[in-house]
């Protein structure tokens, strides 16, 4: 089923946390591994529009759907920061735009040059890259997604854990768009197929990795995957059923160099 994007852009809404007691945090406070893991996530989703600057100079933008889609994405990522840092502040973390700002300062001309490297090898890909961008989303929403569910199972906190799941269910709806856009992207071009393999497999991280310290990344994915192989497993299902991309092990590969035991 094709995904409907003005069936999206008409349902794209915050997401509502107003009617969980986040006074249960006074009573039922978070521990220091999962509020490390909260503050990860949360700095991720307020880095989207990063991301979306970097796309803004590659092929994708010039896709009319693409470009719709993208523009609802980054607004609903940002949502998703905003409610994460509600729950970080009941703990007295605060997380706002100018410490973001900051992280970002860092990264100096590595950072700054970022966009213009993506937009030359884009370009030298042509439409392919457009696929590439695709997969590239699907497997990072696909991870976002078990990732709120995780720690919603992990910790189940009656404040926390129904907003992480309200979140998880936003992001099913990004992973819909990705997933079908990608299949018909790949099922067009047996190039793209290629680019696409060679890319994820030696490339892909996951979400999170080259923003943030790496102990941090491996932080967060030994909290939440540590000894879950089949969780790992299933994602990397989930790439394979992509036309071309049949034996991929993404996931597993790139938590094996992490160091994080599955």
């Amino acid at each position: 089923m094709a995904f409907d994007i003005d069936q999206f852009a008409e349902t794209s809404t915050p997401v509502k946390y107003e009617d969980l007691d986040f006074d249960t945090f006074e009573t039922q406070p978070l521990d220091a591994g999962t509020l490390r893991s909260l503050r990860y996530m949360c700095d991720v989703e307020y880095h989207t529009s990063c991301f979306l600057r970097d796309l803004l100079v590659t092929p994708s933008h010039r896709e009319e759907d693409a470009g719709g889609f993208m523009t609802l994405w980054n607004r609903e990522e940002f949502w998703h920061g905003e409610a994460l840092s509600k729950v970080l502040e009941r703990h007295g973390i605060i997380v706002d735009y100018d410490e973001i700002k900051a992280k970002r300062e860092k990264l100096g001309w590595m950072g700054a040059l970022g966009p213009l490297k993506q937009s030359v090898l884009s370009n030298l890909a042509g439409t392919d890259f457009v696929a590439v961008h695709m997969v590239w989303g699907a497997a990072n929403e696909l991870s976002a997604v078990a990732a709120y569910r995780r720690l919603s199972a992990l910790t189940d906190h009656p404040a926390l854990s129904p907003l992480l799941r309200r979140i998880a269910q936003q992001e099913t709806r990004h992973v819909a768009f990705y997933t079908t856009q990608a299949r018909e992207r790949l099922l067009a071009s047996e190039a793209a197929q290629k680019l696409v393999r060679m890319i994820m497999a030696k490339v892909w991280k996951p979400v999170g990795s080259g923003m943030m310290d790496e102990s941090e990344v491996r932080h967060v994915m030994s909290h939440l995957f540590a000894g879950k192989a089949a969780e790992l497993d299933k994602l990397d299902k989930r790439v394979q059923k992509l036309p071309g991309l049949d034996g991929l092990t993404i996931f597993r590969n790139a938590f094996a160099r992490l160091g994080v035991p599955a």
